[in-house]
């Protein structure tokens, strides 16, 4: 008896470790002490659990309730210390599960900035993604700070900010 308890306690270790891994990378979840708001805190996920120097997918969500007007442009801010790459090629808007066709995507490496241009405004009141594939994590590894801004037609052109992704290579 007692050695089915041991091997029962084992097993559930083992299996609470490997679901709190691998849902690590699914949700920013609980962030302490990082300087952005909770209400600024945006939701994330990493595809391929976000390790140093290798590939990765970045699905950075926008919830509905934060699109509160029409985005002609989105601009994806990051720190100076982020070594990584992205593939502007690579870089796919989605509203409602669905892809939104773009007119253009700029990587401005010395501002860094990451800039997605939709052929046509995003509707207000949508959840977006923004899916960055190919992206190369950098060599070492940390916690970094990406903003989201935007750009709605008609407007003055200076960006809004919406919030930020709390973004942890491991």
């Amino acid at each position: 008896m007692r050695r089915v308890f041991s091997a029962l306690a084992v097993t559930s270790c083992l299996l609470t470790s490997f679901s709190a891994t691998t849902w690590a990378q699914s949700l920013p979840g609980l962030t302490l002490f990082s300087g952005v708001k909770s209400e600024n805190q945006l939701p994330y996920r990493l595809d391929f659990g976000g390790q140093t120097n290798s590939w990765d997918r970045y699905i950075l969500r926008l919830p509905a309730k934060k699109m509160k007007l029409a985005v002609a442009q989105f601009a994806i801010t990051y720190p100076n210390y982020y070594k990584g790459t992205f593939d502007p090629k690579k870089v796919e808007v989605r509203v409602k599960g669905k892809k939104v066709p773009l007119s253009e995507v700029k990587w401005d490496k010395e501002g860094r900035v990451l800039e997605i241009f939709p052929e046509e405004p995003v509707p207000a009141g949508s959840a977006v993604e923004l899916v960055l594939s190919n992206v190369q994590n950098p060599a070492f590894g940390g916690i970094y700070y990406f903003n989201c801004q935007v750009l709605s037609p008609g407007e003055v052109p200076l960006l809004r900010y919406l919030g930020s992704w709390i973004i942890s290579i491991s």
